[in-house]
């Protein structure tokens, strides 16, 4: 179906820290280059985005510093939008769910739903704090994971193991603020019936839809084939929009329902104030003859594509999403990013330390874009390609073909002449650019389209090294301006090609070429540059990253692993309890066994084994050797040596791995489950009984 206009959305981050660079990469940026093509086509096109600030993590940030909730929204709001605005996100509107159009807006469709017999109401046990009187989220309430048993595991995952839990599954529950005890209490909501549209959304997505991206499609299937429940839309909260039910005190609307009602507010927000120029807020969202496309990660897609649609459908007056291409995860170096253990790039700590580059950033995380699985973000990766691809081929060749110019030409465009048959298969290699990034772009294949540009460059690069115009200008002017003309054709096209990922370069050669504009419909044209046209001021269009500015990066990273691995070791302690003492048993059990105590002279690991140590002990009554397996709490067992650990003398000796044992080392278990040897406080006379 061929559309008038195309609504982009991009998912509300939520306003109670800055936005990272997984955000950019899994949402912001894709969407943006998406609309800066349609843009650029000419094409009428709308991009809604704003911050998502209800919901609980909120009041407990402002609880924990003291202030109100609004000053904690306010704060993030103006940071994230900042943010965006620095690396070039070029959202037509950027609101927030704090406004009171929003406010307005979404009571009124939670009421227009109520009053047609939309929704069910329903009373269940929920997680109760009886100390702060309030319900808790999934997120908000930690315990022990039933699946790896790790400690702190969250409500809704547990961080050490990536299992996806529910509060119900956790052992031994508790409320992640302040680690009170929780209780179970009643309380009544209303509830989506998301199972009454099971089959519409059946027909909708899973034959409508076959040409989402798979890890959409699948995992829309695997919501749709594990039947769906109804879902709470309102929940007990003193922050929020409240309930517009009679009845409904201290109730708000929950955060999932009121947040993606905020594409719709904002653009009201938008039209209202500007008509003349973006119309009726209304075509936007119910005119069929709008395509609405939806740019979310993968953590929002149950969300964006089973959920508001149901929303919307049951309103009835609304058009429907006809593509949600998300994303999957960004890790950072090999690890998760998590904000809550500060593992992240923030936006604006990256600006500071890399000021003017946000187009480097831009580039690498749409050439490492989990489009279709995890991707890994690496600072060495970041060096590399800015070294060896922005400034080493798109830069280089930009540099090359302006200084020649400016050399040769006295920085004017110089006269095509005759060409040759290689000017001529150059020109052939990049006419068609535009066919195939329109193809990856309209098919939102960004990183394939990106590398496609890039190889326009490429191509630029070698043409200017094939054909060596500094060597031509000696003997033939007129062979060095064709080529000079030609190459800066090429220039004036990666201007255009390269807008929608890199608008502040594009926009820095534009000016050095004295372009006015990009006019997509140009692209792939050698009749950019008219001959005779004065170049602007060049300058390099990319700079080197050096060795000392990414190890700076890592030495952070080394300190915030070191950091949260010292937090997690003090939740472990703090939640570790001791084991249930073993069944009674006599001193003449005890008496039995021989401990003495000796001196470590020699720890080494045995070869071919994964957790036992070889002790050589000087124990007082001529030395002894015995295996310990406590390998992997020791991985540097010369820390040992010199130490006088406890040992039971009087067990029989026991080959292991070809090596005979004299006994056993006596060990402690930890909190976190390492073995720690056991050692006196002071020194004894090795061969010294315990007792």
């Amino acid at each position: 179906m061929k559309f008038k206009r195309t609504l982009v959305t991009s998912a509300l981050p939520y306003a109670n820290g800055p936005v990272h660079i997984g955000h950019l990469a899994g949402v912001y940026v894709p969407a943006d280059i998406y609309v800066r093509y349609l843009r650029l086509r000419g094409e009428e096109v709308l991009f809604v985005g704003g911050s998502d600030e209800h919901g609980v993590p909120v009041t407990i940030r402002a609880r924990q510093e003291g202030i109100t909730v609004q000053d904690v929204v306010d704060r993030y709001h103006n940071l994230i939008k900042n943010s965006f605005g620095e690396f070039g996100i070029s959202f037509d509107v950027y609101s927030r769910t704090t406004s009171p159009i929003h406010h307005q807006f979404a009571s009124d469709y939670f009421r227009h739903l109520y009053d047609n017999g939309k929704f069910i109401q329903q009373t269940t046990e929920q997680f109760y704090d009886p100390e702060t009187q309030e319900f808790l989220t999934d997120r908000n309430i930690k315990g022990e994971c039933p699946r790896c048993h790790a400690q702190g595991a969250y409500g809704d995952q547990c961080e050490k193991c990536g299992a996806t839990l529910s509060p119900d599954e956790l052992i031994n529950p508790y409320n992640a603020v302040n680690g009170n005890p929780l209780t179970k209490k009643s309380t009544t909501h209303w509830y989506l019936p998301l199972d009454q549209y099971q089959q519409w959304l059946e027909n909708w997505i899973l034959e409508n839809h076959k040409e989402w991206r798979p890890n959409v499609y699948g995992q829309c299937k695997s919501w749709l084939d594990g039947g769906l429940k109804p879902r709470a839309v309102t929940r007990d909260l003193n922050w929020g929009i409240p309930v517009p039910v009679e009845g409904a005190d201290g109730k708000v609307l929950y955060v999932w329902f009121d947040a993606p009602i905020g594409y719709i507010s904002n653009t009201k927000e938008l039209c209202d104030a500007n008509p003349d120029k973006y119309g009726k807020w209304e075509t936007w969202w119910k005119d069929r003859d709008t395509r609405l496309v939806h740019f979310i990660g993968k953590d929002n897609i149950v969300f964006h594509c089973i959920v508001f649609p149901t929303m919307l459908k049951a309103h009835g007056d609304y058009i429907l999403p006809d593509n949600v291409p998300s994303n999957e995860f960004l890790n950072l170096e090999g690890d998760k990013i998590s904000t809550s253990r500060n593992w992240a790039v923030w936006l604006n700590e990256y600006l500071v330390d890399f000021p003017g580059k946000q187009d480097v950033l831009r580039y690498v995380l749409t050439a490492n874009a989990p489009e279709t699985k995890d991707n890994d973000f690496t600072w060495s990766d970041f060096q590399a390609r800015n070294n060896n691809e922005l400034v080493a081929i798109y830069g280089n060749f930009v540099n090359r073909a302006l200084v020649l110019t400016q050399k040769y030409f006295d920085g004017k465009v110089p006269a095509m002449g005759s060409l040759n048959d290689y000017d001529k298969a150059t020109i052939e290699e990049f006419k068609n650019v535009k066919e195939g990034l329109e193809d990856l772009l309209n098919n939102f294949r960004f990183r394939d389209a990106q590398k496609e540009a890039m190889n326009l460059a490429r191509i630029g690069n070698k043409y200017l090294a094939d054909s060596e115009p500094w060597k031509l200008a000696k003997t033939d002017m007129t062979r060095t301006a064709t080529i000079l003309n030609l190459a800066l054709q090429i220039a004036a096209n990666l201007s255009i090609a390269f807008e929608p990922f890199l608008p502040f370069s594009s926009q820095k050669l534009r000016k050095m070429l004295a372009l006015d504009h990009a006019d997509w419909s140009q692209l792939g044209s050698t009749s950019l540059l008219a001959e005779g046209q004065a170049l602007g001021e060049v300058s390099l269009l990319f700079e080197k990253i050096e060795d000392e500015a990414i190890q700076k990066q890592l030495d952070r990273l080394a300190r915030i692993k070191a950091e949260n691995e010292q937090k997690a070791k003090e939740e472990e302690m703090k939640n570790w309890h001791p084991a249930e003492i073993k069944a009674a048993t006599s001193i003449d059990d005890f008496d039995k066994m021989d401990i003495r105590v000796a001196t470590v002279l020699d720890c080494q690991p045995v070869k071919k084994s994964e957790r036992l140590l070889q002790f050589r002990l000087d124990d007082g009554m001529g030395g002894r050797t015995i295996l310990s397996g406590i390998a992997q709490s020791y991985p540097d067992p010369s820390v040992l040596i010199g130490k006088q650990v406890l040992f039971i003398a009087n067990f029989p000796p026991r080959k292991m791995m070809g090596i005979e044992s004299q006994g056993m080392i006596l060990s402690a278990v930890n909190a976190d489950g390492k073995l720690v040897v056991t050692t006196v406080s002071a020194a004894v006379k090795n061969g010294c009984s315990v007792g």
